[in-house]
């Protein structure tokens, strides 16, 4: 059945895509925490090494999704991979997109509590794979055999066999779920569920060898956000209990599945990185204006960074060295991004970029940032070694979920 949470869940989202003249639209924001990767991009930067695919970013519309190349920064025809679509995942072979579809908008417009598969050799999009009710997060193992995906209305995760497009039997999980992260050796998959929002949320733990979940973890209310060690030992577990109110992080110990002591961050937090050495874990403050950087060996964050008003998602370059912040500011004016060197944690100059920006993603070799404007309908590249913004690439209404093939 769909459960209150996912109600208000729905609700929430709707009402903040309204904002965006956007109603009936999914939220996203799916690059965030995770951009960038670790092959490089040699091929379209002319360095003559091979290449198996051209390296495109991928974008998510109300009902479609652009590809864009990112050696021209021309923008493709649009796919059609559902209504509603909130999320989505890349293989890492880079051969497929996974995308979910939140909700259904009438006859001849897509389906929605599905997975659209997209080939990205030819950017077409496979037979929608039926899941559970509202389909939410999205994530797929390190050997590219599987994709789970977190179905809000119906507290379950499905199961997706990428060789075949098939889903397997329903997970259930904590009510509401709506994150996930695989460890790095891919035997477990973490779920993040929200519960009814007044409540401590879970995180319940599968294994993935089985689809059997294991003992829920609590963690703090209204949990949003999840990102796990490069190493796999730790997962890191965002939680907002509401716009007045201090966020905290929940440390959870992979090889024990027990939480440790949360740890304080600012207002309203949106999203989490973790730098690609694993010593820092930065969370980015949506009420606060500003990010938060917590040292992973010794689990105290340090002073927090100014970074413009309404900062929303992260991105850190592949060789660890800059993260990178989108802030939206308003509707009104034009968006920001704020470079973060980490070794010092000191904000660089603010980049302008377009109206209302969502999201973040970084190519492979680290050279270039690509942020949705939901407002401008546009996405910025910008070049990481000048901190310039390259001309704004037109894409169509409401762009918001970025992200970038291997």
């Amino acid at each position: 059945m769909r459960t209150p949470a996912a109600r208000a869940l729905r609700a929430a989202a709707a009402a903040a895509l309204v904002l965006l003249g956007l109603a009936g639209a999914g939220n996203a924001g799916a690059a965030s925490p995770a951009a960038g990767g670790a092959a490089a991009m040699a091929a379209s930067r002319g360095s003559g090494a091979a290449r198996a695919h051209p390296v495109t970013a991928y974008v998510l519309l109300a009902n479609a999704m652009i590809p864009i190349r990112t050696a021209t920064n021309t923008a493709g025809k649009a796919i059609n991979v559902g209504c509603s679509p909130a999320n989505m995942a890349i293989t890492p072979n880079g051969k497929a997109v996974y995308v979910t579809n939140y909700a259904s908008c009438g006859s001849g417009m897509g389906s929605g509590d599905t997975v659209t598969p997209v080939r990205t050799a030819t950017n077409t999009p496979g037979t929608a794979i039926t899941v559970g009710i509202y389909p939410y997060a999205i994530a797929v193992t390190p050997d590219g055999k599987t994709a789970y995906v977190t179905n809000t209305g119906s507290d379950t995760v499905t199961p997706i066999r990428t060789a075949t497009n098939k889903p397997g039997k329903a997970i259930t999980v904590g009510v509401g779920p709506v994150a996930i992260a695989i460890t790095p050796d891919g035997k477990t998959a973490y779920v993040v569920s929200q519960l009814n929002g007044m409540v401590n949320g879970t995180v319940t733990p599968i294994r993935t060898a089985t689809g059997k979940p294991g003992k829920a973890i609590t963690v703090g209310i209204s949990p949003v956000a999840i990102a796990i060690t490069p190493d796999g030992k730790t997962a890191y577990v965002l939680s907002q209990p509401n716009s007045s109110e201090n966020g905290v992080v929940t440390p959870i110990r992979i090889a024990t599945g027990t939480a440790g002591t949360a740890i304080p961050v600012g207002k309203f937090p949106r999203a989490i990185a973790i730098t690609p050495d694993g010593k820092t874990a930065y969370v980015v403050n949506s009420d606060s204006g500003t990010v938060t950087p917590i040292r992973t060996a010794t689990g105290r964050p340090g002073n927090a960074i100014p970074v413009g008003k309404s900062p929303w998602a992260i991105a850190i370059t592949p060789d660890g060295n800059t993260a990178y912040v989108v802030s939206q500011l308003n509707y009104i004016v034009n968006g920001i991004v704020t470079p973060i060197r980490t070794a010092t944690n000191k904000p660089g100059k603010a980049i302008m970029v377009g109206k209302f920006p969502w999201a973040i993603a970084i190519t492979p070799d680290g050279e270039t940032a690509y942020v949705s404007n939901s407002g401008s309908g546009t996405v910025t590249p910008i070049r990481t070694a000048t901190g310039r913004p390259g001309k704004a690439i037109t894409v169509g209404g409401g762009p918001w979920a970025i992200a970038i093939t291997p």
